[in-house]
């Protein structure tokens, strides 16, 4: 294994690769051809978003320069939403490698949380309301500038 490659093998039965499939449904806030943004169904604070590449990677070890890059350029639009939508500066910028840092899905991904990190709910323990989040994505797409 050289340097640069996660440990962890893709799998392509993960739910986010699922997703990118059409087999599940999601929340869409943005979507280019490198990308994918869309609401955490179990949100640690109100307009939790994920944002991931279309590119098969567990981790950051195994992303192609260019999905790299266009995963930063989406989050930066998502936050600059999320600001507007939430009127709050505070956006924390998460994104875990491997189980022993507590990644659950193993598929690339950054979380956007306009919250305090002192403030943030745990992960995975309540699951949203579904017509909030289709209300929380559509008002974040609608103040997306591409």
């Amino acid at each position: 294994m050289s340097q640069t490659q996660s440990i962890a093998t893709y799998d392509d039965n993960n739910i986010f690769a699922k997703m990118l499939d059409g087999d599940i449904p999601y929340h869409k806030v943005y979507e280019d051809d490198k990308t994918l943004a869309f609401m955490d169904i179990m949100p640690q604070a109100k307009g939790h978003v994920l944002v991931i590449p279309k590119q098969k990677a567990v981790d950051l070890a195994d992303l192609e320069p260019e999905y790299a890059s266009a995963i930063l350029m989406t989050a930066k639009k998502v936050m600059a939403a999320q600001r507007q939508v939430f009127a709050r500066e505070g956006i924390v910028q998460m994104q875990l490698n491997g189980s022993e840092a507590g990644q659950t899905v193993f598929h690339y991904h950054i979380h956007l949380i306009p919250s305090s990190i002192h403030e943030l709910g745990r992960h995975a323990v309540t699951q949203a309301d579904n017509a909030e989040l289709a209300k929380l994505a559509q008002q974040l797409a609608g103040k997306i500038i591409e």
